[in-house]
């Protein structure tokens, strides 16, 4: 007998009794995104290894860890997206969008090698939003209001919103050279990660996980105390629209991103349900990146969500969606009652468009048919036998109380709708 052959460790199945929560949550999402007029793009989940290398940095985890890189015939490297980012703007470039203002979404699976734990696998699904061409606070805080939205619609509590500014290029070099002043003279507190990043990419430091640095961190210079002027007043500004609207902030001074192409907000959503993977939702201003991939500079801003995170919050949260169950389920015994089985169904169809009826498939008895009912979770099981065909009626069984009764068929389109 052929071994069995199992999913790669970290990548997950989603099954049926999953999936109808992911649909729901997915739909809620892009509604919010369409109301808020974000349009929807799809680009490969496969791209040149290059795009990522000078996106998201090589002196970086994810490239030099957790991409799943290969050559393909013509000796070409690719690599299976980690992010959306860097693909979204490679195809916005490439078809002409950022001649004009855009407001973009995208949902699909991510790729990357690390360590697979609880909201966390190597194939994970995320949902990116991302807008180009918009210079100023107001931008910046439609994403922050879009995400809070997202929460409220789907009934999401315990979640915290932590802002913080890079300030611009030149602000983030002067204090890249401060902060590098600052760790050379703790050199020896320093773990091996930071030491590597060091002097390629300190403010990445800043934002170790390792509990050993904490101490350390907290007392370096913060990056919010050296931002230019123009930052600074983009900044207050965003907290005044916050404020406005009422979204309750904390301004992190340690949220960083360590990439040269961030600059001015960034943004995170995060919660103490989900152990050591607190964050829900990431973003900031990226205005670098497109100039770094090769086009005309343009502002640029967005968030990514993870979804597998997202729903293990819910569940967390006791905030799972309600799925509709099934309607009905036919069960036919006879010949007659199988040849009227197809016609009846399909007619429900019509009459009723959003019904959930399933039809017993495979014959069998009764007491098969009724079992798998029962499995189906149907409010109502319909029965149709030879006698009901030649009366044109049909039984009804109310699966949670047992009752049940005979209708005619005319009469079944509204007894469902009830």
């Amino acid at each position: 007998m052929a071994e069995i052959i199992r999913s790669i460790r970290g990548m997950n199945d989603l099954l049926p009794e999953t999936t109808p929560y992911w649909q729901v949550i997915e739909t809620t999402l892009k509604n919010v995104l369409a109301g808020y007029g974000y349009q929807e793009i799809r680009f490969p989940i496969v791209e040149k290894t290059e795009l990522f290398k000078r996106s998201i940095g090589e002196v970086t985890d994810i490239v030099e860890k957790e991409m799943y890189t290969f050559e393909d015939r013509n000796g070409d490297s690719l690599t299976l997206r980690p992010e959306g980012t860097a693909g979204c703007v490679r195809a916005a470039m490439e078809n002409g969008l950022l001649n004009q203002t855009q407001r973009l979404w995208y949902m699909g699976p991510m790729f990357r090698h690390e360590r697979p734990q609880k909201g966390r696998y190597r194939q994970f699904h995320q949902l990116g939003v991302e807008a180009y061409g918009f210079d100023g606070p107001d931008i910046d805080a439609e994403m922050i209001m879009l995400t809070a939205r997202l929460w409220k619609a789907l009934g999401l509590k315990g979640v915290t919103l932590q802002i913080n500014s890079l300030g611009s290029t030149q602000a983030r070099l002067a204090y890249r050279e401060v902060l590098i002043a600052y760790f050379e003279k703790h050199q020896a507190e320093l773990d091996e990660d930071s030491q590597r990043r060091l002097h390629s990419n300190p403010l990445r430091i800043l934002d170790s996980k390792n509990p050993a640095m904490q101490a350390l961190n907290e007392a370096a210079p913060k990056l919010i105390d050296h931002l230019d002027d123009e930052s600074k007043q983009h900044f207050e500004q965003l907290c005044q629209i916050l404020d406005s609207v009422g979204i309750d902030y904390e301004i992190n001074p340690r949220l960083v991103r360590g990439l040269d192409y961030y600059g001015k907000t960034v943004f995170e959503w995060v919660t103490d349900q989900l152990g050591s993977q607190g964050t829900v939702c990431a973003g900031g201003r990226y205005d670098g990146l497109v100039a770094q991939l090769g086009g005309k500079g343009a502002t640029a801003i967005g968030f990514a969500i993870g979804l597998e995170r997202l729903v293990a919050l819910l569940e967390a949260t006791q905030a799972l969606p309600d799925i509709k169950q099934t309607d009905a389920y036919l069960v036919a015994v006879g010949e007659q009652a199988m040849a009227q089985a197809p016609l009846l169904t399909e007619r429900l169809r019509d009459e009723l468009p959003g019904i959930k009826l399933i039809s017993h498939c495979g014959g069998g008895s009764f007491k098969s048919q009724f079992k798998r009912a029962d499995r189906s979770g149907a409010r109502w099981t319909l029965i149709l036998g030879d006698d009901e065909v030649s009366s044109q009626t049909i039984g009804i069984k109310t699966m949670e109380t047992g009752e049940q009764q005979t209708i005619k068929w005319a009469d079944l389109p509204s007894f469902l709708s009830q």
